[in-house]
């Protein structure tokens, strides 16, 4: 399923951030992006619905930890997540 790929993307790319650039955040945010812009409304909402995993868990856990890296990562996703869930219903 797609939310497990960008999860595992996620997980290795956080766990290898060791820089102030964070390429590895900017890869995995933008794989994210992606999978908001191309999933349905549907899809969205089923995803949603479902439990986090183990690997979401941990990058959770890895966001919450290094404030500098979740605002890189919140900076970069928020604007496009934000939009398509507008689309969707998801927020008002």
């Amino acid at each position: 399923m797609i939310r497990n790929t960008v999860v595992m993307a996620a997980f290795l790319g956080f766990a290898g951030v060791a820089s102030a650039d964070f390429p590895l955040m900017n890869m995995v945010a933008d794989k994210v992006i992606q999978k908001y812009q191309t999933s349905t409304c549907e899809q969205l909402w089923a995803q949603k619905q479902q439990p986090k995993s183990e690997q979401e868990q941990k990058v959770i856990g890895l966001l919450k930890n290094d404030p500098q890296l979740r605002t890189a990562f919140l900076n970069k996703v928020a604007g496009p997540i934000s939009n398509k869930m507008f689309e969707c219903g998801m927020i008002p």
